[in-house]
């Protein structure tokens, strides 16, 4: 692993001089601003039960649907369209250390476009002056919850892109797993065929993957081990198989 933080800094290099890097950073802060907007003026008419904050995070998947893919797509299968990956793997470097490189630069620039969001909630505290409206709890548990949960879906993405060598493929890809894995798993665990009685191992399986109640944990401040076990397991996996499909690749390239 010598040459990984060389790699990581080639790659976060990269993405500070790519066009389409501000371009999805300007989208992604004007999408999540109306939303915040909305919110703030939803609340202004008629007072609510949750906090302001609490409701942000509720709306996480609607970002990570487009952003996600949108960040991992190129990483892998751009490489090996161009040829450029069979080029760097001859150079004393080996697949793991390029693809943790890629998946790091990824995450970092995820993180730091959630993290930015920050800025909404420090400009309504400075404006406002009503703490009422900034819960720190769900505040902390909520980017608490994009970071950890965020690890698995960057995966989800360098592994999409590491099964085509088409960077809109790898898109469609990485938006279906993710879709399967929240909106799906969220479906499934509302079947009423689950609830009978053969199928308790399958119902708990089901419960323990929901994405929707982790997070309603986290904004909760209830930081569950099992939580963060489910995330970097996956990430873990989803990380190997990325690996072994890049060479698997090269094997038949």
């Amino acid at each position: 692993m010598k040459h990984y933080l060389t790699l990581l800094s080639h790659e976060i290099r990269m993405l500070l001089v790519s066009p389409s890097t501000y371009v999805a950073a300007t989208a992604f802060l004007a999408f999540m601003g109306f939303i915040f907007t909305e919110i703030l003026s939803h609340y202004s008419k008629s007072p609510q039960e949750l906090s302001p904050t609490h409701v942000f995070f509720e709306l996480f998947w609607l970002p990570v649907f487009f952003m996600v893919p949108l960040l991992t797509m190129k990483c892998l299968a751009e490489e090996r369209r161009l040829g450029t990956i069979e080029t760097l793997l001859t150079t004393p470097v080996t697949t793991t250390e390029v693809v943790l490189g890629k998946y790091t630069a990824a995450y970092l620039l995820y993180v730091g476009l959630w993290g930015s969001t920050g800025g909404f909630f420090y400009i309504l505290k400075r404006f406002s002056g009503d703490a009422r409206f900034l819960d720190p709890g769900p505040l902390i548990g909520g980017y608490l919850f994009i970071g950890i949960s965020g690890l698995l879906f960057i995966a989800i993405g360098v592994f999409a892109s590491s099964l085509s060598r088409n960077q809109a493929v790898a898109g469609i890809i990485a938006f279906t797993l993710l879709f399967g894995l929240i909106i799906g798993m969220r479906s499934l665990g509302e079947a009423t065929w689950l609830a009978q009685g053969g199928m308790a191992s399958l119902r708990d399986a089901v419960d323990y993957a929901q994405i929707f109640t982790h997070r309603d944990d986290f904004t909760r401040g209830v930081v569950d081990t099992r939580h963060l076990l489910f995330y970097l397991s996956g990430t873990v996996l989803a990380l190997i198989f990325s690996i072994l499909g890049v060479e698997a690749k090269l094997l038949h390239s």
